[in-house]
């Protein structure tokens, strides 16, 4: 290793002057790379409704994630690199959120969170200029007048403020941009007008940085295009000049394959979670549809709050697995081979960082060690079909993160993980009684939500897929 990256790759012993890992018994993989998280979700873990949908969870975020300061932006982004880093992830793309909107000290302590744990990151503030129920048309209509007036006069501070922000805290950051560097992401193209998706565009471009958005991930979404613009989200996007190799999307589970076209030719990519569109009930995305038409791939398990999880391993085995669901052909099922591709070169590509997620000379020094004798591989017979069909973490050992041992013994080397579980103990409990009456409130907000939603798709049907 050499500067962080892999200097050679021998058979057999290597130069003696040369540090020695035993790696004995070990199978050697690249780091895993989540194309999209929400570091914010860690502390929201357990607070999402069973039966939640999408629209009804971003309802109830004022209580989610209201009040917190910055050292709970902190905090949880810590518990997130903690997960990530004990299940094989060595890189994230993170939509971190900050009500009512980003500050310049909360970016640079998600930042350094990621930083200090050692791992490699895309720390894109999550924005928008609308809230949703400015963003699907009717919905104020649809509640009653005493909820409609204290939802209607809501409002998020405008875009050129929020940018301004932003753009306050990518000139001063805090961290090397070699491991932890800035994007921007606007939350949802439909909660951001269009002169705010421009900007975001312009802003991305002119920093060479990735913008990420969620796309087309529930069929509402998809619905309130129509009547908002008349045609796609990508549709609209493109339009705007918004799509480009810079764009990603994350879930995309109701694009239509005219959509898809325009992603693969404008170089955009899409972002696979399928945890958490299980968990909400947005659907299955169209992944072989999407690879066929040329969109670059990437996986993601989204926030810890929304999939429960941030288990990369699981998110690449239901990669796989889904694409089989309604038994369609077999020629259109997602193979281990390209499951584990998507997982680690396709999202780090997704996240900007060249030369990640792939065992070579040159490439970085992010790697895991898996325990050949863990059931998982006893017998050993196709070592990436048992990786992507059978691993959860379970037989992880060590964690490499730029040449650096970040995990071993059971034990992240670069977090306090005792400490971290008090804090968050402690943060759970004063957040949820200071979110105590806006949850009441928003908990009733969403179940309108839901059924608005609910009664809006089926007077608008789209394809399922």
């Amino acid at each position: 290793m050499q500067d962080g990256s892999i200097a050679d790759i021998f058979q057999g012993d290597g130069p003696d002057d040369l540090p020695v890992m035993d790696a004995s018994g070990k199978i050697v993989i690249p780091g895993l790379v989540n194309g999209h998280t929400h570091s914010h979700g860690a502390l929201g873990r357990g607070g999402v409704p069973q039966d939640a949908t999408l629209e009804q969870f971003l309802a109830g975020a004022p209580a989610l994630n209201g009040t917190r300061m910055t050292e709970d932006l902190r905090l949880s982004a810590q518990l997130s690199a903690a997960e990530m880093i004990r299940k094989g992830c060595t890189s994230c793309f993170d939509l971190s959120v900050e009500l009512p909107g980003p500050s310049v000290a909360g970016l640079h302590a998600v930042a350094d969170a990621y930083y200090g744990a050692g791992m490699r990151a895309v720390v894109a503030p999550m924005i928008a200029d609308r809230t949703i129920y400015q963003a699907l048309p009717g919905l104020l209509a649809a509640l009653p007048d005493e909820m409609r007036q204290v939802l209607g006069a809501i409002t998020l501070p405008p875009w050129s403020q929020t940018l301004a922000v932003c753009e306050d805290a990518f000139a001063s950051w805090p961290v090397p941009f070699d491991r932890v560097r800035p994007g921007i992401g606007p939350a949802i193209p439909l909660h951001c007008s269009d002169a705010f998706l421009s900007a975001c565009a312009a802003l991305s471009e002119r920093r060479d940085m990735p913008l990420q958005t969620h796309l087309a991930e529930t069929r509402m979404q998809q619905v309130a295009a129509q009547q908002r613009y008349g045609t796609t989200l990508t549709a609209h996007l493109g339009a705007l000049g918004i799509l480009s190799h810079r764009f990603s999307g994350a879930h995309g589970v109701w694009l239509d394959p005219a959509e898809a076209l325009l992603l693969a030719n404008a170089g955009a990519g899409i972002v696979h979670n399928p945890l958490s569109n299980l968990r909400l009930g947005s659907g299955i995305a169209p992944v072989r549809a999407l690879v066929d038409a040329g969109v670059g791939l990437g996986v993601g398990t989204d926030a810890a709050n929304t999939s429960d999880t941030q288990n990369m391993f699981e998110a690449m085995r239901l990669t796989a697995t889904l694409s089989r669901a309604n038994a369609p052909p077999t020629k259109s099922w997602v193979t281990a081979p390209e499951a584990f591709y998507m997982a680690t070169e396709g999202s780090a590509k997704i996240l900007g960082f060249e030369r990640v997620g792939r065992i070579a000379r040159g490439w970085a020094a992010d790697l895991l060690f898996l325990d050949r004798a863990y059931c998982h591989y006893v017998p050993l017979r196709d070592v990436l079909s048992q990786i992507v069909f059978s691993e959860n973490g379970g037989a992880l050992r060590e964690v490499m993160i730029a040449g650096r041992v970040v995990f071993a013994e059971n034990k992240v080397l670069t977090l306090d993980e005792a400490a971290l579980q008090c804090a968050a103990q402690d943060a759970a409990h004063r957040l949820d009684a200071a979110n105590h009456d806006t949850r009441l409130f928003t908990d009733a907000a969403g179940l309108l939500v839901r059924s608005f939603c609910h009664a809006s798709c089926t007077a608008h049907p789209l394809p399922i897929h």
